[in-house]
């Protein structure tokens, strides 16, 4: 993961490409990632798989079942 100050995102902006997360610092801490919005968009998806297995784990082990459906409504509410 490349590291770069908030002047150098500044001056760079409009011509940034991304292949992979930029860090970018203020006052020599980390303190924002700037990503590509593709790897975005599939780390959100990622998650939300997550959230869902998640669900159904916990729900098995109350001995809780739902149809499709109802696991997606949940993880609709989550968002």
């Amino acid at each position: 993961m490349k590291t770069e100050t908030i002047t150098y995102l500044k001056e760079n902006a409009n011509t940034l490409e991304l292949q992979e997360e930029l860090v970018i610092t203020k006052k020599g801490k980390p303190a924002f990632v700037v990503q590509n919005y593709d790897h975005y968009q599939a780390q959100q998806e990622a998650l939300a798989l997550l959230k869902l297995l998640n669900l159904s784990e916990r729900d098995i082990r109350q001995g809780h079942t739902m149809s499709i459906d109802e696991a997606l409504e949940k993880l609709d509410a989550l968002r």
